[in-house]
């Protein structure tokens, strides 16, 4: 899909991507939405996740430079 252009200013790409996964912010099987190339945004907290592939695709936080890292709790089941 193409905007702009015109009036309007130079055109550009819009190319979206939905994907399901498990959001290492809260913890909740959700969609993430790609807003760029291996950044998507998480639909149930809003957190912003970096998609890495290393033989498996994995999202992690993304943090801006000087910005505090966000805690990953790990959660240990205690039945088993």
């Amino acid at each position: 899909m193409t905007y702009g252009g015109g009036p309007f200013g130079r055109s550009f790409q819009l190319h979206t991507e939905l994907v399901n996964g498990h959001c290492p912010m809260c913890h909740q099987l959700s969609i993430f939405v790609g807003v760029d190339q291996n950044l998507y945004r998480c639909t149930s907290c809003g957190g912003e996740l970096e998609q890495k592939v290393n033989g498996v695709i994995s999202y992690i936080p993304v943090v801006a430079a000087g910005a505090k890292l966000p805690k990953l709790d790990i959660l240990v089941d205690s039945d088993g």
